[in-house]
């Protein structure tokens, strides 16, 4: 227990970041890429060393740097690559000269293919939500896509809105953005409660605007963080009172 405990009881609205927290990269397609680099390695690995790459790039983030700034892209990519098992044509420098060329092989690839792999029981725990009266709203930092990126998965009828912060003019953790999707979806920040995967952009912006946050942490990445942290979204439904 935090000392900012959530009050899953009396939540009505709930607030979700796409990236690593519905969908992540489609692994094989960035395992392949990969390999043009020499780099070998399976979806298990990829999976795990993206993971830990987190809390360095969310360290990173601040209001000039943003996760949609092609530098931290790369950053987040060349730390994933490190957290790699060890690579014999390969040290530090020549990975962060791989980042840097993923980037461009992702942009030409396109944020919707790229993130088309649904997490595991995340269309059943969004419905369950929803059937439990909850509102369900998408905030993301991302291109102007992410509408088309969640319908690409059959997910955009599970929301009520998606906030999309190229098409709003705020990335978070600016709080203006969930203060728009408040406005938008007519939720209280006392009720609300947003769900992501970097604490310095979803945490601390949803806070920052009184919303409640939890993160999602699923090999126990984040450590002495002042939220809750479940692995999944099946651990996010458990944490409801039984209907």
């Amino acid at each position: 227990m935090t000392s900012h405990s959530i009050p899953y009881g009396h939540l009505r609205t709930l607030f979700f970041d796409v990236g690593n927290t519905l969908v992540s990269f489609d692994l094989e397609l960035v395992k392949t890429e990969l390999a043009r680099h020499e780099i070998v390695c399976d979806v298990q690995d990829l999976r795990r060393a993206e993971a830990a790459a987190r809390p360095t790039v969310s360290a990173s983030l601040s209001s000039e740097r943003t996760t949609e700034t092609l530098s931290t892209f790369e950053l987040y990519l060349h730390v994933m690559l490190l957290n790699l098992p060890a690579q014999p044509v390969h040290n530090e420098s020549s990975l962060a000269r791989v980042a840097h060329d993923l980037v461009q092989a992702f942009d030409a690839i396109g944020r919707v293919r790229l993130w088309s792999n649904l997490l595991p029981q995340v269309p059943e725990t969004l419905e369950a939500l929803k059937n439990r009266g909850l509102q369900l709203v998408v905030v993301s930092n991302s291109d102007g896509t992410v509408e088309e990126l969640i319908a690409a998965v059959n997910l955009r009828d599970l929301f009520d809105s998606v906030i999309d912060s190229r098409i709003v003019g705020y990335e978070k953790p600016d709080p203006r953005i969930f203060e728009h999707a408040l406005n938008v979806s007519g939720a209280s920040p006392e009720t609300t409660l947003h769900i992501g995967d970097l604490y310095h952009a979803d945490v601390v912006g949803a806070r920052a605007a009184g919303i409640h946050a939890l993160l999602l942490d699923p090999y126990g990445d984040w450590i002495n963080v002042d939220c809750e942290l479940v692995p999944d979204m099946p651990a996010l439904l458990q944490q409801f009172p039984k209907p």
